[in-house]
């Protein structure tokens, strides 16, 4: 008979993330009291995804995300201990109890949602197709003939592909950087892309080269905990109703995006 350990080592090493959850370590029921009588309170964060989550010249987490874990942390009456993760290992970190809570760029996803609990959106990530300005597409039904590049596998890969009519050419880079690249380069004619990686390439070329042409998707993004944390869930969201009535939560998202928080449901 295979032991518990033995059986989750196996699990681990074929890689499925979302096995492991059904034998994750869950600690008791954590509560805000909890945490406040900690001191402190232990964030994951992507610290690979700007301006969301980068680091500064002092090689500490910064960016929208690391804002809004410090304010998150102020408002408690905490220290925030900020842990860098990457997008594979956030959900097991959680999971596993090496972080309290994720602010880490999280989508949420229905998949997601069977594995961990989701706060009330505190952030989005707008997916647009950007492409030349005066160029001739206004919805998803202008792209056949057209050269459309995505980083493969992305949300933008999906969404691209999910929208546009047979005919469309849609080519896949290994990442952003690339695609980037291809519609500088005149390499294709538009790019699915985040509204960041957009205002990054309107940095890098003459004004009103391109545009955004139609948005493709708004993907939400929430903190993240572990089932069953009601207590932290309900003042999670209090923060979040809070922070956006206020315009706290605004003045953070204008301040590394450069524009308003989208609204949020």
């Amino acid at each position: 008979m295979i032991n518990f350990t033995t059986r989750r080592a196996a699990l681990a090493a074929l890689g499925l993330g979302a096995a492991l959850t059904a034998f994750a370590p869950f600690a008791s029921a954590q509560t805000v009291a909890d945490i406040k009588k900690k001191g402190e309170i232990t964030i994951g964060m992507l610290v690979d995804f700007p301006p969301y989550g980068t680091t500064n010249a002092k090689n500490e987490p910064d960016g929208y995300d690391a804002d809004v874990a410090k304010l998150l942390a102020k408002d408690w009456g905490v220290k925030a201990n900020i842990v860098p993760v990457t997008g594979p290992n956030r959900i097991p970190f959680l999971l596993t109890n090496k972080v309290d809570l994720l602010v880490a760029s999280l989508a949420v996803t229905p998949e997601r949602a069977k594995q961990v609990q989701f706060s009330q959106p505190y952030a989005a990530a707008t997916i647009v197709l950007y492409g030349k300005t005066g160029s001739n597409i206004k919805s998803a039904a202008d792209l056949k003939g057209v050269r459309v590049g995505v980083a493969r596998a992305s949300t933008q890969d999906v969404a691209v592909t999910k929208a546009a009519p047979e005919g469309t050419e849609i080519r896949r880079f290994d990442d952003d950087a690339s695609a980037m690249q291809a519609l500088m380069s005149g390499q294709v004619d538009a790019i699915g892309c985040s509204v960041t990686v957009a205002a990054q390439i309107a940095k890098r070329v003459p004004a009103n080269t391109f545009e955004n042409k139609f948005t493709l998707v708004q993907q939400a993004m929430a903190v993240a905990m572990r089932p069953g944390q009601d207590d932290l869930l309900k003042n999670v969201n209090e923060f979040v109703q809070k922070n956006t009535a206020n315009g706290e939560l605004n003045k953070l998202y204008r301040k590394w995006l450069e524009t308003d928080l989208p609204k949020l449901q």
